[in-house]
């Protein structure tokens, strides 16, 4: 029986999209790939297959899902399965150094950053920001997870020394100059089915990890931290147009993309994040849900994927 197949290595994230197909009536399957097996000489089963595994699985003690998540979509796609983020995708999501080059060449504005491997080529970077702030992060990151801030070379080598240090998990940081916003927020695009969606404005002044769902939210805040807002308020279309562009040709259909403005006004996109989530509080204010649209996406191309059988009448408007 076709269906949608969903990959993932965290069932909490899945929750709400659980709950917007089961309210579609589609059938769905969950591909939890923390451990298992793939057998890659059958053939597998029918249906579309959407791709929500995260960088930062390895933050929930799921250190090889990715891996093995790249070897089940190469299996599909040998197949010639409708997947929805493939393994180009997936190798964005766990490449913070290959989403810089990507916006490059997409003629977006990026952060100046040096990749290093190894404590004292992190050192030897980050001497190019003497008297200016710059940041450090790990290549396959995620929820702001080992993104730290510097002040000075000398903090820098304190923490590099301290046991507070651990190296990232692929082994590669990435040094790059800090972007001074005249105010605490940054920016962020997201995309559904390859279209802009909405861009939701988050504010930033506790810290880096930004993770918009339920489970990253702290109790009790006096303001929210979510707002959404029209696509192009703060993101100029010329450059959502880039980026759907790029992410179309690289197979990446369901993301949110990061930006930060300067005191001058000039935008800067950091981080690709292709297994997105939602702030419900937020869209609960705007009227709007992101879980909603992406369930009906994925009935959508389950349909068109079985026109044969179904008629493109039964997809969701």
């Amino acid at each position: 029986m076709s269906k949608v197949h969903i990959i993932h290595e965290n069932g909490v994230w899945v929750e709400p999209l659980r709950e917007q197909l089961d309210a579609l009536g589609v059938t769905y399957e969950e591909w939890n790939l923390v451990e298992g097996s793939v057998p890659i000489d059958e053939v597998p089963p029918e249906g579309i297959f959407y791709n929500r595994m995260s960088a930062s699985s390895y933050t929930r003690d799921h250190r090889f899902a990715p891996e093995y998540a790249t070897v089940v979509l190469l299996w599909l796609e040998a197949h010639g399965r409708r997947i929805i983020n493939d393994s180009r995708a997936l190798a964005i999501e766990i490449n913070k150094a290959a989403q810089h080059q990507l916006l490059n060449r997409a003629g977006i504005k990026t952060p100046t950053t040096v990749v290093a491997v190894g404590t004292q080529a992190i050192l030897n970077a980050a001497v190019a920001y003497h008297g200016r702030k710059f940041i450090v992060k790990p290549n396959r990151g995620g929820k702001g997870d080992g993104v730290q801030l510097f002040d000075n070379i000398e903090a820098l080598r304190a923490y590099l020394d301290s046991p507070s240090y651990t190296p990232p998990v692929d082994g590669i940081s990435l040094v790059q100059e800090y972007i001074v916003s005249p105010e605490n927020y940054i920016v962020r695009a997201e995309f559904i089915g390859g279209e802009v969606f909405y861009t939701v404005r988050v504010d930033t002044s506790d810290g880096f990890e930004l993770c918009p769902a339920d489970v990253c939210q702290a109790p009790g805040e006096a303001e929210p931290k979510f707002r959404i807002l029209a696509p192009d308020e703060l993101v100029a279309r010329d450059v959502l147009t880039k980026l759907q562009v790029t992410l179309s040709a690289n197979g990446v259909e369901v993301a949110g993309v990061e930006f930060i403005r300067n005191g001058d006004g000039q935008l800067y996109a950091y981080d690709i994040n292709t297994n997105t989530n939602y702030n419900p509080d937020a869209e609960s204010v705007a009227g709007i849900s992101g879980m909603k649209q992406l369930a009906k996406f994925l009935v959508n191309e389950l349909y068109a994927h079985n026109s044969d059988k179904i008629q493109l009448s039964q997809a969701v408007a």
